[in-house]
C-alpha cells in the first residue's frame, strides 16, 4: 500500500485529483469507480475546476458508483444519482449514459444484484477506484462482518453508518435502512484503488487498517491484500499535528 500523508483536506482532494487526472491522461477511456459521502466532494469540486481548465477529458470516461440506498428513486434529492450528478455529472463534459449507479427501486433486488456485477465485468472493472472509509471500517457499504468474498448485495446499514449519512436528511427516520452495495469482492476486482481519510473522526479505523491485519469484522483490511492501493490521508486522519507531505 502506497501511504501519501498531506496537511489537511485541501491537499487530500488536490492530491486525489492529480491521480485521477494522471490516469484519465494515460487511458481516456478509462472506467472510473465512484464513491459518495463527504470525504470525495473536494475532489469532485477539484474536477469539475481541472475539467473546466482542459486539464481533463471525460468525454470517453465511464463510470460506475459503488452503491445507492435502496427505497429511493433516481430522481430522489438524496439518491446517490442525484448526489453524483449534483456534484459532478452534470458540471463536466461526461455522457451520462456512460455513468452508471444500482437501481434504488427495482422490481427484483436479487437480480437487480446480478445485473450490477455483471455490469461491473461488461464495463469494467475499474481501471481507478475512488474509495472512502468509514469510521467503522466500511467500505462501501460492506459493514463489519460483510463477507470479504461477496460480490454485489443487499445490506442493512448499522446506526452508526445511518447516523454519519443523517445530516444529509432532514429527519433521522428518513435515513434509509438498506442499501444496494458492490461486494468487497467487487470493489478488488478493480486495478488500481485510492482511499482517502480526512478528519480526526477516521484516524481510529486508519490506524487499525494500518496496523495490517486483515479480519472480517473491518472491511477496510480485504484492502491489504489488493496489489495497488493508494491511501492520501491528512494530518487528522493520521492522528498527527505537525506539518508533513509524505509519498
Amino acid at each position: 500500500m502506497e501511504v501519501i500523508i498531506v496537511n489537511d483536506y485541501e491537499q487530500l482532494s488536490q492530491r486525489a485529483c492529480d491521480i485521477i487526472v494522471e490516469q484519465v491522461h494515460m487511458n481516456p477511456e478509462s472506467v472510473l469507480g465512484l464513491a459518495t459521502g463527504g470525504t470525495p466532494l473536494g475532489t469532485y469540486r477539484e474536477l469539475v475546476q481541472a475539467n473546466g481548465n482542459g486539464k481533463i477529458d471525460f468525454k470517453h470516461v465511464s463510470t460506475l458508483n459503488l452503491d445507492e440506498y435502496i427505497g429511493l428513486d433516481s430522481s430522489h434529492p438524496q439518491s446517490y444519482r442525484q448526489f453524483m450528478k449534483r456534484e459532478l455529472f452534470d458540471a463536466i463534459n461526461i455522457s451520462e449514459t456512460r455513468t452508471y449507479i444500482p437501481d434504488g427501486r427495482p422490481d427484483d433486488l436479487e437480480e437487480e444484484c446480478r445485473r450490477y456485477e455483471a455490469l461491473i465485468e461488461a464495463i469494467g472493472p475499474p481501471d481507478l477506484q475512488l474509495l472512502g472509509i468509514g469510521e467503522n471500517g466500511h467500505i462501501g457499504f460492506n459493514e463489519p462482518g460483510s463477507d470479504m468474498d461477496g460480490e454485489t448485495h443487499i445490506v442493512e446499514l448499522t446506526e452508526s453508518t445511518r447516523a454519519a449519512n443523517a445530516r444529509f436528511f432532514d429527519k433521522d427516520e428518513d435515513v434509509p435502512a438498506h442499501a444496494i452495495t458492490m461486494g468487497i469482492r467487487s470493489i478488488l476486482k478493480s486495478k488500481r484503488i485510492l482511499l482517502l481519510a480526512s478528519g480526526e473522526r477516521k484516524a481510529r479505523a486508519i490506524k487499525r487498517l494500518l496496523q495490517g491485519e486483515e479480519d472480517a469484522n473491518f472491511p477496510a483490511s480485504a484492502l491489504l491484500a489488493h496489489p495497488h492501493v493508494t491511501l492520501v490521508m491528512d494530518q487528522a486522519a493520521y492522528g498527527m499535528k505537525g506539518e508533513t507531505d509524505a509519498g
